[in-house]
């Protein structure tokens, strides 16, 4: 009742000074919703590891790490933090949240990951897919720190990176799970994440692109397609997994080497010496 009856006066702690287009309470409270939704993900995904055999815990581990990310990153937005001010090509001057690119760097790397582990390909596709994501929040990044017209071509080229990437993920991988047996899987998941990330595109165009919804709604636009894009997706693996063939698909994890019972080598006084040992008298 106390937290209820004293609301959420972060603006008042941490206050939007020196710009015109500013973070309101309003768009605090959604982030801090989006914070509490990507926390309660972490804490269960986090909860359900203990359910899993360790061998299987890949895509556990992954998301959890990404997911506790996406809850801190959003603490910070929510707090009216990890922002910088930044002045369009109008001359006004408005918030630019840092802490969000910080999220993508890890959240969009970490389903381009698990893509790759699940359908088999080899590792150089697996790091050029994250590379290419890489580039993607890099590119976007610098364009929304530039205030000249000269941003769309850092736009340009970071949406030139989706497009590979969504041509790895739905071609090439798609191939490659199918002869593994887990095509429908694989396409269900990796569908699910192209077409939310072919909306960002759209969403930074209308935010820190262009500034046409201002800080709120693009807040909104992201936290929406945040929400469906990682919680989503960390799930998506977990429920599908419970009926994947681990060992076929080469992701158990060996747990020989923590198994007390498990076979020894032989010691040197164990082995039976050979003629070659034994001294001639």
């Amino acid at each position: 009742m106390f937290i209820l009856a004293r609301g959420n006066d972060a603006l008042n702690v941490n206050p939007p000074v020196g710009v015109d287009s500013a973070l309101s309470v309003n768009g605090s409270d959604w982030l801090w919703v989006v914070m509490a939704m990507h926390l309660f993900a972490f804490l269960i995904l986090l909860a359900s590891c203990f359910a899993a055999p360790e061998s299987d815990r890949v895509f556990h581990y992954l998301f959890t790490v990404a997911l506790l990310v996406g809850s801190v990153t959003y603490l910070a937005q929510a707090s009216d933090l990890g922002w910088s001010a930044v002045q369009d090509s109008s001359g006004a001057i408005h918030q630019l949240f840092y802490a969000r690119y910080i999220n993508w760097v890890v959240s969009f790397p970490s389903v381009a990951l698990a893509l790759g582990l699940l359908s088999g390909v080899s590792w150089t596709t697996i790091i050029t897919n994250i590379s290419i994501t890489w580039l993607w929040v890099l590119t976007y990044l610098a364009a929304a720190y530039t205030p000249t017209d000269y941003k769309w071509a850092f736009f340009a080229f970071g949406t030139l990176s989706y497009v590979i990437l969504a041509m790895s993920t739905l071609n090439e991988s798609r191939e490659a799970a199918g002869r593994l047996g887990i095509g429908r899987d694989y396409m269900m998941l990796a569908g699910w994440a192209n077409l939310l990330w072919l909306l960002y595109p759209i969403a930074f165009g209308l935010s820190d692109g262009s500034n046409t919804i201002g800080v709120g709604g693009g807040f909104i636009f992201f936290g929406i397609l945040d929400l469906l894009l990682l919680p989503v997706v960390s799930y998506g693996f977990v429920f599908l997994g419970r009926k994947w063939d681990w060992a076929g698909l080469h992701l158990a994890v060996s747990e020989a080497r923590f198994d007390p019972h498990a076979a020894t080598l032989p010691t040197n006084q164990d082995v039976p010496p050979t003629e070659g040992d034994k001294q001639v008298v």
